[in-house]
């Protein structure tokens, strides 16, 4: 059979397809596998709705990622799965507070290290918490700040009480941290889960609450919920006349009180270090964008990314920080 003589049309094509092949990166980047994003708890929630706001800002420069909702044991078992995965820029996880600073002390039993098991990648964001009290138990009692709050606790010790989403949430922590810089005798009640508690605020069944900003903003607005403070050491870009904890108690002994909701990147131990820088700045850079901005902002969440370095020796000190107040809060998860 004759041999065909190629075309300049199939000339070309074979040209192109060998150029393609020759340039850097291209076929990896044509075998490259989608990032598995995990996040510890289930959609909907605002970690969520950011990790999936970040897959899109960075599929340009870190390829397709999917974000893999795998929620149980209080943000453990995902983070779990991330700690256990191998090294090598494949699968991450959207830590947060819970599952790197507070279930360490709280749980008896935890299947991974907070640090020796994960590469700190950035910060995503820091979302303030707020300490509101029921408008009509603040007008009754004539409490318009963190000073008339304080010193009416000690003038009525138990009488005033405060509602969390449960044992070891960030909302009772808050309260025990809260109490126990002020010297003040403050019943807890637990709910089980967030939206509970902030019913039993709105209802009366309890005085006080420190609830996520994002959720009690709506209520704080339409007069329903009093607020007093922010508990984060700088005040929220979304309610900047509102002073923090620790400006309006720093002659009350809250001068210190810093207790906020944050949330991460991490790998697993060991990932390259090429991998961890191009895995920062693709991500760094997502955050600063106008669109993740604007959508962070209606979520009253604040970008805050850094170095991994940076992000690590947060960690640490978080992890710090928490240990005694949930010792002291008496909270304990086996």
């Amino acid at each position: 059979m004759p041999r065909l003589r190629p075309t300049t049309t199939n000339r070309r094509q074979l040209l192109a397809a060998t150029t393609l092949a020759m340039l850097p990166g291209w076929a990896s980047a044509q075998a490259a596998r989608p990032i598995r994003l995990i996040v510890p708890y289930p959609p909907g929630g605002p970690l969520d709705t950011v990790a999936r706001l970040l897959a899109t800002a960075v599929k340009d420069s870190l390829g397709p990622v999917l974000v893999d909702n795998k929620p149980g044991a209080g943000g453990n078992l995902g983070a779990d799965l991330a700690a256990k995965a191998a090294p090598d820029g494949q699968t991450i996880v959207m830590g947060a507070v819970a599952t790197h600073a507070i279930n360490p002390w709280l749980f008896a039993r935890l299947p991974y290290d907070p640090v020796r098991d994960f590469t700190p990648i950035t910060r995503v964001a820091m979302v303030p918490n707020v300490l509101v009290m029921n408008a009509a138990t603040a007008d009754r009692l004539k409490i318009n700040s963190v000073a008339d709050l304080v010193a009416h606790a000690r003038q009525n010790p138990g009488k005033l009480n405060y509602g969390s989403g449960g044992n070891g949430s960030a909302g009772h922590l808050a309260g025990e941290m809260f109490k126990t810089q002020a010297g003040l005798f403050i019943v807890h009640i637990p709910y089980a889960g967030g939206n509970p508690a902030q019913l039993g605020l709105l209802s009366g069944q309890v005085d006080l609450n420190f609830d996520n900003l994002a959720s009690a903003a709506a209520n704080i607005q339409a007069g329903r919920l009093k607020a007093l403070a922010v508990t984060t050491a700088s005040r929220a870009s979304a309610m900047p006349d509102l002073p923090t904890v620790a400006e309006a108690g720093r002659t009350l002994g809250l001068g210190n009180f810093d207790v906020g909701t944050w949330f991460g990147l991490f790998g697993p131990a060991g990932l390259p270090a090429d991998v961890l820088a191009r895995m920062n700045k693709a991500f760094v850079d997502a955050l600063a964008t106008p669109e993740v901005k604007a959508r962070m902002a209606q979520l009253m969440a604040e970008p805050a990314p850094n170095t991994p370095a940076q992000f690590g020796a947060f960690v640490q000190a978080e992890l710090a920080k928490y240990g005694p107040v949930v010792k002291a809060s008496g909270a304990k998860v086996d």
